[in-house]
Protein backbone atom coordinates (compact mmCIF):
# COMPACT_ATOMS: atom_id res chain seq x y z
CA UNK A 1 0.00 0.00 0.00
CA UNK A 2 1.34 3.32 -1.08
CA UNK A 3 0.48 6.19 1.02
CA UNK A 4 0.06 9.64 -0.26
CA UNK A 5 2.13 12.44 1.53
CA UNK A 6 1.02 16.62 1.43
CA UNK A 7 3.48 18.68 2.28
CA UNK A 8 2.62 19.33 6.26
CA UNK A 9 2.48 15.81 6.60
CA UNK A 10 6.37 15.67 5.10
CA UNK A 11 7.06 18.45 8.47
CA UNK A 12 5.52 16.76 10.56
CA UNK A 13 7.44 13.71 9.56
CA UNK A 14 10.17 15.37 9.96
CA UNK A 15 9.91 17.21 13.20
CA UNK A 16 9.02 13.54 14.74
CA UNK A 17 12.57 12.30 13.14
CA UNK A 18 14.49 15.23 14.30
CA UNK A 19 12.83 14.70 17.91
CA UNK A 20 13.65 10.75 18.03
CA UNK A 21 17.50 11.74 17.00
CA UNK A 22 17.69 14.50 19.78
CA UNK A 23 16.57 12.07 22.62
CA UNK A 24 18.91 8.92 21.39
CA UNK A 25 21.86 11.74 20.92
CA UNK A 26 20.79 12.70 24.71
CA UNK A 27 21.26 9.13 25.88
CA UNK A 28 25.12 9.06 25.03
CA UNK A 29 25.49 11.30 27.81
CA UNK A 30 23.58 9.19 30.63
CA UNK A 31 25.48 7.13 32.74
CA UNK A 32 26.74 3.61 30.71
CA UNK A 33 24.51 0.87 32.63
CA UNK A 34 21.66 3.44 32.08
CA UNK A 35 22.37 4.20 28.03
CA UNK A 36 20.68 0.46 26.85
CA UNK A 37 17.69 0.93 29.07
CA UNK A 38 17.12 4.68 27.76
CA UNK A 39 17.15 3.62 24.36
CA UNK A 40 15.18 0.78 24.43
CA UNK A 41 12.09 3.07 26.32
CA UNK A 42 12.78 6.06 23.75
CA UNK A 43 12.25 3.39 20.88
CA UNK A 44 9.03 2.17 22.74
CA UNK A 45 7.06 5.22 23.25
CA UNK A 46 8.17 6.21 19.22
CA UNK A 47 6.56 2.66 18.61
CA UNK A 48 3.51 3.02 20.62
CA UNK A 49 2.24 6.27 18.98
CA UNK A 50 3.14 5.44 15.53
CA UNK A 51 -0.18 4.99 13.88
CA UNK A 52 -0.73 8.02 15.03
CA UNK A 53 -2.59 9.80 12.75
CA UNK A 54 -4.45 13.07 14.01
CA UNK A 55 -1.73 16.05 13.34
CA UNK A 56 -3.20 17.80 16.60
CA UNK A 57 -1.88 15.35 18.64
CA UNK A 58 1.29 14.56 16.85
CA UNK A 59 2.19 17.97 17.16
CA UNK A 60 1.10 18.22 21.10
CA UNK A 61 3.28 15.02 21.27
CA UNK A 62 6.50 16.56 19.80
CA UNK A 63 5.77 19.87 21.77
CA UNK A 64 5.30 17.89 25.30
CA UNK A 65 8.65 15.47 23.90
CA UNK A 66 11.13 18.53 23.51
CA UNK A 67 10.01 19.78 27.06
CA UNK A 68 10.64 16.65 28.25
CA UNK A 69 13.91 16.68 26.54
CA UNK A 70 14.88 19.77 27.87
CA UNK A 71 13.96 18.71 31.38
CA UNK A 72 16.36 15.45 30.63
CA UNK A 73 18.98 17.51 29.52
CA UNK A 74 18.99 19.48 32.62
CA UNK A 75 19.07 16.44 34.81
CA UNK A 76 21.73 15.09 33.08
CA UNK A 77 23.76 18.45 33.62
CA UNK A 78 23.59 18.61 36.98
CA UNK A 79 23.68 14.17 37.87
CA UNK A 80 25.35 12.68 34.63
CA UNK A 81 28.69 12.58 35.75
CA UNK A 82 27.94 11.17 38.96
CA UNK A 83 29.05 8.22 41.16
CA UNK A 84 28.09 5.45 43.01
CA UNK A 85 24.54 6.29 44.98
CA UNK A 86 24.42 9.40 43.15
CA UNK A 87 25.05 7.22 39.94
CA UNK A 88 22.01 5.27 40.60
CA UNK A 89 19.35 8.25 41.83
CA UNK A 90 20.65 9.83 38.35
CA UNK A 91 19.54 6.43 36.30
CA UNK A 92 16.17 5.66 38.42
CA UNK A 93 15.59 9.30 37.51
CA UNK A 94 15.75 9.00 33.87
CA UNK A 95 14.30 5.67 33.96
CA UNK A 96 11.53 7.64 35.58
CA UNK A 97 11.08 10.83 32.98
CA UNK A 98 11.73 9.28 29.54
CA UNK A 99 8.05 6.90 29.73
CA UNK A 100 7.00 10.64 30.12
CA UNK A 101 8.74 11.50 26.92
CA UNK A 102 6.72 11.04 24.05
CA UNK A 103 2.87 10.20 25.46
CA UNK A 104 0.58 12.44 26.37
CA UNK A 105 -2.09 12.40 29.68
CA UNK A 106 -5.56 10.93 29.67
CA UNK A 107 -6.73 14.18 30.45
CA UNK A 108 -5.61 16.24 26.72
CA UNK A 109 -8.74 16.80 25.17
CA UNK A 110 -9.24 15.64 21.11
CA UNK A 111 -9.07 18.26 18.48
CA UNK A 112 -11.34 18.07 15.31
CA UNK A 113 -9.90 20.24 12.46
CA UNK A 114 -10.93 23.34 11.54
CA UNK A 115 -13.41 24.22 8.54
CA UNK A 116 -13.09 27.41 6.84
CA UNK A 117 -15.02 26.89 3.23
CA UNK A 118 -19.09 27.15 2.67
CA UNK A 119 -20.00 25.33 -0.47
CA UNK A 120 -21.87 27.35 -3.02
CA UNK A 121 -25.37 25.59 -3.08
CA UNK A 122 -27.05 28.39 -5.55
CA UNK A 123 -24.21 27.80 -7.93
CA UNK A 124 -22.08 24.40 -8.53
CA UNK A 125 -19.63 26.31 -10.53
CA UNK A 126 -18.95 29.07 -8.26
CA UNK A 127 -15.90 29.41 -5.32
CA UNK A 128 -16.37 28.24 -1.81
CA UNK A 129 -17.00 30.87 0.32
CA UNK A 130 -14.64 31.60 3.43
CA UNK A 131 -16.18 31.84 6.44
CA UNK A 132 -15.57 34.85 8.71
CA UNK A 133 -15.13 32.60 11.72
CA UNK A 134 -13.50 28.61 11.15
CA UNK A 135 -15.79 26.32 12.77
CA UNK A 136 -14.68 22.78 14.15
CA UNK A 137 -15.67 19.88 11.58
CA UNK A 138 -17.14 18.12 15.25
CA UNK A 139 -19.61 21.19 15.29
CA UNK A 140 -20.40 21.27 11.59
CA UNK A 141 -21.61 17.53 11.43
CA UNK A 142 -23.60 18.20 14.69
CA UNK A 143 -26.40 20.62 12.43
CA UNK A 144 -27.28 18.04 9.93
CA UNK A 145 -27.36 14.91 8.18
CA UNK A 146 -25.49 16.26 4.58
CA UNK A 147 -23.62 19.11 3.83
CA UNK A 148 -25.97 20.75 2.80
CA UNK A 149 -28.45 20.76 5.66
CA UNK A 150 -26.17 21.66 7.81
CA UNK A 151 -25.00 24.81 6.01
CA UNK A 152 -28.78 25.73 5.92
CA UNK A 153 -29.69 24.79 9.67
CA UNK A 154 -26.56 26.47 10.73
CA UNK A 155 -26.97 30.11 8.58
CA UNK A 156 -31.00 30.02 10.04
CA UNK A 157 -29.78 29.80 13.51
CA UNK A 158 -27.04 32.00 13.69
CA UNK A 159 -29.72 34.78 11.65
CA UNK A 160 -33.03 33.66 14.05
CA UNK A 161 -31.72 32.90 17.09
CA UNK A 162 -34.83 35.17 18.63
CA UNK A 163 -37.14 33.27 16.94
CA UNK A 164 -37.30 30.88 19.70
CA UNK A 165 -35.73 31.86 23.17
CA UNK A 166 -35.23 27.89 24.46
CA UNK A 167 -31.36 26.77 24.98
CA UNK A 168 -30.12 23.89 26.88
CA UNK A 169 -26.43 24.76 25.81
CA UNK A 170 -24.21 25.23 29.18
CA UNK A 171 -26.98 24.02 31.19
CA UNK A 172 -28.58 27.48 30.33
CA UNK A 173 -32.91 27.91 30.50
CA UNK A 174 -32.36 30.57 27.29
CA UNK A 175 -30.79 32.07 24.31
CA UNK A 176 -30.19 35.14 26.54
CA UNK A 177 -28.70 33.23 29.05
CA UNK A 178 -26.40 31.10 26.76
CA UNK A 179 -25.40 34.05 25.36
CA UNK A 180 -24.69 35.75 28.26
CA UNK A 181 -22.33 33.22 29.52
CA UNK A 182 -20.84 33.21 25.86
CA UNK A 183 -19.93 37.09 26.61
CA UNK A 184 -19.00 36.28 29.92
CA UNK A 185 -16.45 33.53 29.15
CA UNK A 186 -15.38 34.04 25.60
CA UNK A 187 -15.02 38.21 25.76
CA UNK A 188 -14.31 39.41 28.96
CA UNK A 189 -12.11 42.68 29.65
CA UNK A 190 -9.05 43.67 31.63
CA UNK A 191 -9.70 46.89 33.83
CA UNK A 192 -6.48 48.50 32.64
CA UNK A 193 -5.53 50.46 29.50
CA UNK A 194 -2.61 48.70 28.04
CA UNK A 195 0.19 51.24 26.35
CA UNK A 196 1.88 49.52 23.72
CA UNK A 197 4.56 53.17 23.54
CA UNK A 198 5.92 52.44 27.06
CA UNK A 199 9.46 51.19 26.92
CA UNK A 200 9.61 47.67 28.36
CA UNK A 201 11.21 48.69 31.55
CA UNK A 202 10.95 50.76 34.69
CA UNK A 203 13.04 52.63 36.96
CA UNK A 204 13.73 51.13 40.25
CA UNK A 205 14.52 54.12 42.06
CA UNK A 206 12.00 54.74 44.82
CA UNK A 207 10.25 50.91 44.45
CA UNK A 208 8.88 49.11 47.10
CA UNK A 209 11.04 45.17 47.44
CA UNK A 210 7.64 44.08 46.32
CA UNK A 211 7.36 46.36 43.04
CA UNK A 212 10.93 46.27 42.29
CA UNK A 213 11.18 42.11 42.54
CA UNK A 214 8.01 42.16 40.20
CA UNK A 215 9.90 44.08 37.36
CA UNK A 216 12.87 41.56 37.79
CA UNK A 217 10.44 38.36 37.14
CA UNK A 218 8.81 40.96 34.33
CA UNK A 219 12.69 40.95 32.67
CA UNK A 220 12.77 37.38 32.92
CA UNK A 221 9.40 36.67 31.40
CA UNK A 222 10.78 39.10 28.72
CA UNK A 223 13.62 37.19 27.70
CA UNK A 224 11.46 33.70 27.70
CA UNK A 225 8.95 34.99 25.06
CA UNK A 226 11.69 36.09 22.84
CA UNK A 227 13.18 39.64 23.74
CA UNK A 228 12.31 42.88 23.60
CA UNK A 229 13.71 43.44 20.12
CA UNK A 230 10.76 40.84 18.65
CA UNK A 231 8.59 42.15 21.21
CA UNK A 232 9.05 45.77 19.75
CA UNK A 233 8.66 44.97 16.31
CA UNK A 234 4.99 43.42 16.54
CA UNK A 235 2.42 45.64 14.89
CA UNK A 236 -0.58 43.52 14.92
CA UNK A 237 -1.54 40.34 15.14
CA UNK A 238 -4.20 37.25 14.22
CA UNK A 239 -5.50 34.02 15.48
CA UNK A 240 -7.78 31.08 14.93
CA UNK A 241 -8.64 28.91 17.43
CA UNK A 242 -11.43 26.53 18.61
CA UNK A 243 -13.27 25.99 22.04
CA UNK A 244 -14.87 23.47 23.95
CA UNK A 245 -17.24 24.83 26.83
CA UNK A 246 -19.15 23.03 29.72
CA UNK A 247 -21.12 24.63 32.57
CA UNK A 248 -22.56 23.66 35.71
CA UNK A 249 -26.19 25.00 36.57
CA UNK A 250 -26.94 27.21 39.33
CA UNK A 251 -26.84 25.80 42.55
CA UNK A 252 -27.53 27.04 45.80
CA UNK A 253 -24.98 27.35 48.65
CA UNK A 254 -21.46 27.50 49.34
CA UNK A 255 -20.33 24.09 48.59
CA UNK A 256 -17.93 23.92 45.57
CA UNK A 257 -19.66 22.86 41.80
CA UNK A 258 -17.94 21.67 38.87
CA UNK A 259 -18.89 22.22 35.45
CA UNK A 260 -20.94 19.17 33.67
CA UNK A 261 -23.04 17.86 30.90
CA UNK A 262 -22.05 17.65 27.29
CA UNK A 263 -19.22 20.24 26.10
CA UNK A 264 -19.93 22.74 23.22
CA UNK A 265 -17.79 23.12 20.69
CA UNK A 266 -17.01 26.60 18.72
CA UNK A 267 -14.38 28.56 17.50
CA UNK A 268 -12.99 32.30 17.42
CA UNK A 269 -11.06 34.62 15.07
CA UNK A 270 -8.79 37.53 16.48
CA UNK A 271 -7.35 40.47 15.02
CA UNK A 272 -5.29 42.59 17.04
CA UNK A 273 -3.66 46.28 15.85
CA UNK A 274 -2.94 47.34 19.19
CA UNK A 275 -3.88 46.70 22.66
CA UNK A 276 -7.22 48.96 22.10
CA UNK A 277 -7.96 48.13 18.09
CA UNK A 278 -8.82 44.70 18.45
CA UNK A 279 -12.11 42.87 17.18
CA UNK A 280 -13.17 39.07 18.11
CA UNK A 281 -15.74 37.04 16.42
CA UNK A 282 -16.49 33.59 18.66
CA UNK A 283 -19.30 31.21 17.20
CA UNK A 284 -20.18 28.18 19.50
CA UNK A 285 -22.94 25.83 18.80
CA UNK A 286 -24.23 27.92 15.93
CA UNK A 287 -24.57 31.18 18.45
CA UNK A 288 -22.19 33.90 17.45
CA UNK A 289 -20.64 36.50 19.95
CA UNK A 290 -19.07 39.73 18.81
CA UNK A 291 -16.53 41.89 20.81
CA UNK A 292 -14.07 44.71 19.65
CA UNK A 293 -12.61 48.16 20.37
CA UNK A 294 -12.08 51.20 18.06
CA UNK A 295 -9.45 52.88 20.25
CA UNK A 296 -12.29 55.50 21.91
CA UNK A 297 -14.80 52.24 23.02
CA UNK A 298 -15.09 48.82 23.47
CA UNK A 299 -18.17 47.01 22.54
CA UNK A 300 -20.34 43.46 22.18
CA UNK A 301 -22.93 42.21 20.66
CA UNK A 302 -24.47 38.85 19.43
CA UNK A 303 -27.06 38.17 16.29
CA UNK A 304 -29.77 37.87 18.93
CA UNK A 305 -28.84 40.78 20.82
CA UNK A 306 -28.44 45.07 20.61
CA UNK A 307 -24.79 46.14 20.56
CA UNK A 308 -23.69 47.38 23.88
CA UNK A 309 -20.74 49.56 24.40
CA UNK A 310 -18.68 48.91 27.63
CA UNK A 311 -18.33 51.70 30.13
CA UNK A 312 -15.04 53.79 30.88
CA UNK A 313 -12.15 54.38 27.95
CA UNK A 314 -11.35 51.02 25.72
CA UNK A 315 -9.26 48.20 27.26
CA UNK A 316 -7.76 44.75 25.87
CA UNK A 317 -9.56 41.62 25.99
CA UNK A 318 -8.41 39.20 28.24
CA UNK A 319 -8.03 36.47 25.98
CA UNK A 320 -4.83 38.33 24.50
CA UNK A 321 -3.31 37.99 28.83
CA UNK A 322 -3.27 34.35 28.48
CA UNK A 323 -0.65 33.74 26.38
CA UNK A 324 -1.21 34.84 22.70
CA UNK A 325 0.35 38.38 23.51
CA UNK A 326 3.15 38.73 25.84
CA UNK A 327 3.86 42.39 25.32
CA UNK A 328 0.83 43.60 26.54
CA UNK A 329 1.06 40.92 29.41
CA UNK A 330 4.81 42.06 30.32
CA UNK A 331 3.41 45.98 30.05
CA UNK A 332 0.43 45.18 32.39
CA UNK A 333 2.70 43.62 35.09
CA UNK A 334 5.29 45.96 34.75
CA UNK A 335 3.41 47.70 37.37
CA UNK A 336 2.55 44.59 39.92
CA UNK A 337 4.08 43.72 43.14
CA UNK A 338 5.25 40.52 43.95
CA UNK A 339 3.26 38.75 46.88
CA UNK A 340 4.60 34.99 47.17
CA UNK A 341 5.65 31.95 45.54
CA UNK A 342 3.07 29.02 44.71
CA UNK A 343 3.01 25.67 42.40
CA UNK A 344 1.12 25.50 39.46
CA UNK A 345 1.59 22.44 37.58
CA UNK A 346 3.75 21.12 39.57
CA UNK A 347 5.69 24.25 38.72
CA UNK A 348 7.00 26.31 41.29
CA UNK A 349 6.04 29.80 40.34
CA UNK A 350 6.32 33.30 41.51
CA UNK A 351 3.26 35.42 41.63
CA UNK A 352 2.47 38.83 40.64
CA UNK A 353 -0.65 40.64 41.96
CA UNK A 354 -2.19 43.57 40.50
CA UNK A 355 -5.14 46.32 42.08
CA UNK A 356 -7.30 48.46 40.24
CA UNK A 357 -7.25 51.89 41.31
CA UNK A 358 -10.34 53.61 42.36
CA UNK A 359 -10.73 55.72 39.91
CA UNK A 360 -10.63 53.47 37.51
CA UNK A 361 -13.64 51.34 39.24
CA UNK A 362 -15.57 54.42 39.16
CA UNK A 363 -15.31 55.36 35.58
CA UNK A 364 -16.17 51.60 34.79
CA UNK A 365 -19.58 51.52 37.40
CA UNK A 366 -22.86 52.90 36.45
CA UNK A 367 -25.55 54.47 38.63
CA UNK A 368 -27.23 51.13 39.36
CA UNK A 369 -23.79 48.95 39.60
CA UNK A 370 -20.52 49.74 41.76
CA UNK A 371 -17.50 48.11 40.90
CA UNK A 372 -15.80 47.02 44.26
CA UNK A 373 -12.55 45.99 43.31
CA UNK A 374 -10.88 43.58 40.28
CA UNK A 375 -8.05 41.98 41.22
CA UNK A 376 -5.57 40.10 39.10
CA UNK A 377 -2.76 37.63 39.73
CA UNK A 378 0.10 36.31 37.23
CA UNK A 379 1.86 32.97 37.86
CA UNK A 380 5.42 32.89 36.22
CA UNK A 381 7.40 29.77 36.32
CA UNK A 382 10.80 30.37 37.95
CA UNK A 383 12.07 27.49 35.90
CA UNK A 384 11.22 29.05 32.09
CA UNK A 385 10.16 32.57 33.41
CA UNK A 386 6.80 31.95 31.36
CA UNK A 387 3.33 32.84 32.28
CA UNK A 388 1.51 29.30 33.21
CA UNK A 389 -1.99 31.05 34.85
CA UNK A 390 -3.79 34.22 34.99
CA UNK A 391 -6.27 34.73 37.63
CA UNK A 392 -8.60 37.88 38.12
CA UNK A 393 -11.42 38.17 40.59
CA UNK A 394 -14.02 41.02 40.29
CA UNK A 395 -17.08 41.67 42.45
CA UNK A 396 -19.55 43.99 41.55
CA UNK A 397 -22.64 45.27 43.88
CA UNK A 398 -25.88 45.59 42.23
CA UNK A 399 -28.23 47.96 43.61
CA UNK A 400 -31.76 47.02 44.49
CA UNK A 401 -34.72 49.80 42.79
CA UNK A 402 -36.59 48.98 46.23
CA UNK A 403 -35.34 48.61 49.31
CA UNK A 404 -31.47 48.44 50.79
CA UNK A 405 -30.49 44.96 50.28
CA UNK A 406 -27.39 45.04 47.76
CA UNK A 407 -26.92 42.28 45.64
CA UNK A 408 -23.31 40.92 44.95
CA UNK A 409 -21.92 39.11 42.02
CA UNK A 410 -18.49 37.73 41.84
CA UNK A 411 -16.67 36.09 39.10
CA UNK A 412 -13.37 34.74 39.38
CA UNK A 413 -11.41 33.15 36.44
CA UNK A 414 -8.35 31.73 35.94
CA UNK A 415 -6.58 30.99 33.14
CA UNK A 416 -3.84 28.12 32.93
CA UNK A 417 -1.95 28.33 29.71
CA UNK A 418 0.65 26.10 28.17
CA UNK A 419 2.18 24.18 25.35
CA UNK A 420 4.32 27.36 24.27
CA UNK A 421 5.74 27.72 20.63
CA UNK A 422 7.97 29.89 18.61
CA UNK A 423 6.20 31.72 15.88
CA UNK A 424 8.24 34.54 14.22
CA UNK A 425 10.86 34.23 17.28
CA UNK A 426 8.02 35.29 19.87
CA UNK A 427 6.59 32.59 22.09
CA UNK A 428 3.32 32.07 22.10
CA UNK A 429 0.80 29.67 23.87
CA UNK A 430 -1.21 27.06 22.01
CA UNK A 431 -3.72 25.54 24.31
CA UNK A 432 -4.87 26.33 27.91
CA UNK A 433 -7.82 25.89 29.94
CA UNK A 434 -10.60 28.95 31.35
CA UNK A 435 -12.56 28.40 34.42
CA UNK A 436 -14.71 30.95 35.09
CA UNK A 437 -16.80 30.52 38.73
CA UNK A 438 -19.95 32.78 39.01
CA UNK A 439 -21.40 33.65 42.89
CA UNK A 440 -24.17 35.82 43.47
CA UNK A 441 -24.96 36.71 47.61
CA UNK A 442 -26.58 39.03 49.28
CA UNK A 443 -30.24 39.36 50.33
CA UNK A 444 -32.10 35.95 49.90
CA UNK A 445 -29.55 35.05 47.58
CA UNK A 446 -26.37 32.32 47.74
CA UNK A 447 -25.81 30.67 44.16
CA UNK A 448 -22.92 29.74 42.52
CA UNK A 449 -21.86 28.19 38.83
CA UNK A 450 -19.04 27.40 36.97
CA UNK A 451 -18.26 27.37 33.24
CA UNK A 452 -15.05 25.40 31.68
CA UNK A 453 -13.28 26.99 28.23
CA UNK A 454 -10.60 24.84 27.10
CA UNK A 455 -9.02 26.27 23.83
CA UNK A 456 -6.37 25.64 21.50
CA UNK A 457 -4.99 27.95 18.98
CA UNK A 458 -4.36 26.67 15.23
CA UNK A 459 -3.23 29.53 13.56
CA UNK A 460 -1.57 32.22 14.86
CA UNK A 461 0.66 34.89 13.12
CA UNK A 462 2.55 38.59 13.45
CA UNK A 463 2.89 41.91 11.34
CA UNK A 464 -0.48 41.24 9.06
CA UNK A 465 -0.76 43.33 6.14
CA UNK A 466 -3.59 45.34 5.14
CA UNK A 467 -4.84 45.57 8.37
CA UNK A 468 -6.72 49.14 8.48
CA UNK A 469 -9.28 50.91 10.73
CA UNK A 470 -11.83 49.71 8.98
CA UNK A 471 -11.01 46.20 10.25
CA UNK A 472 -12.33 47.68 13.58
CA UNK A 473 -15.32 50.25 12.89
CA UNK A 474 -17.89 49.54 16.08
CA UNK A 475 -21.34 48.29 14.59
CA UNK A 476 -23.57 50.85 12.79
CA UNK A 477 -26.50 50.51 15.92
CA UNK A 478 -23.83 51.42 18.23
CA UNK A 479 -22.10 54.19 16.12
CA UNK A 480 -25.68 55.68 15.58
CA UNK A 481 -26.77 55.58 19.75
CA UNK A 482 -23.37 57.53 20.43
CA UNK A 483 -24.19 60.30 17.56
CA UNK A 484 -27.62 60.66 19.37
CA UNK A 485 -26.61 60.29 22.80
CA UNK A 486 -24.19 63.73 21.78
CA UNK A 487 -26.60 65.42 19.88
Amino acid sequence: MVLSFGLQDFILRARVLKLYRQALRTTRRAPGDARADLKQTIRQEMENNRHCNDKQRIRFLISEGLERLKRLDEMLDMQGHSHGDCQKNAVSGFRASLPLLFSVSENVVSWSSMRKLCPNYDREDALDTVLEVPIPEEMFTKMGNNSASRWQNMRALMNAQAAADKSTHLQSKSNTEFIALLKLVGSPLIPFQAHPDQPLTRPLKDCSIGASTAKYIVQQYIAAVGGPLALNSVKSMYAVGQVKMAASEMHQGDDSVHAEGKSEVGGFVLWQKNPDLWYLELVVSGYKVSAGSDGKVAWNQSSSQASHANRGPPRPLRRFFQGLDPRCTANLFLEAVSITEKKVSNEDCFVLKLETDSNTLKAQSSSNTEIVHHIIWGYFSQRTGLLVKFEDTKLVKMKPIKGNDDVFWETSMESVVGDYRYIEGINVAHSGKTTATLHRYGASHNHKRKIEETWMIDEVDFNICGLSMDCFLPPADLKREQEGGEQ
